[in-house]
C-alpha cells in the first residue's frame, strides 16, 4: 500500500448535495482521508496509489460538484542554489 496525499485549491464553496456527494467519495475503494480547510479553501486528500491515480481523485471530487479550480503543491518551493564567480587568475 503506498499512500499519497493531494490538494486542491477549489473556489466557489461546497454546496449542501456536493458535501454528501464527498461524503459518498470517502466510501470510494482507496480514499483514505478527505479534509477541508475552508480558511484557505483546499481540500487534501490521502489515497492509496495502488487503488487510485490522481486524475481520478481529481474526476471524483469534480463529479461530487467540487469547484476544483487547481491542484496545489506539497513541497515547498526550494531555495535557490548559490552560483559561485569564477576566479580570476
Amino acid at each position: 500500500m503506498t499512500q499519497l496525499d493531494v490538494m486542491y485549491l477549489y473556489g466557489a464553496a461546497p454546496s449542501e448535495a456536493a458535501m454528501v456527494a464527498l461524503g459518498q467519495v470517502r466510501k470510494v475503494y482507496g480514499i483514505r482521508r478527505v479534509e477541508f480547510n475552508e480558511a484557505e479553501k483546499t481540500v487534501r486528500v490521502e489515497y492509496d496509489a495502488t487503488r487510485l491515480t490522481e486524475p481520478i481523485v481529481h474526476q471524483l471530487l469534480r463529479r461530487s460538484g467540487l469547484d476544483v479550480v487547481e491542484r496545489i503543491s506539497l513541497i515547498p518551493p526550494q531555495p535557490e542554489p548559490e552560483i559561485a564567480a569564477p576566479v580570476a587568475g
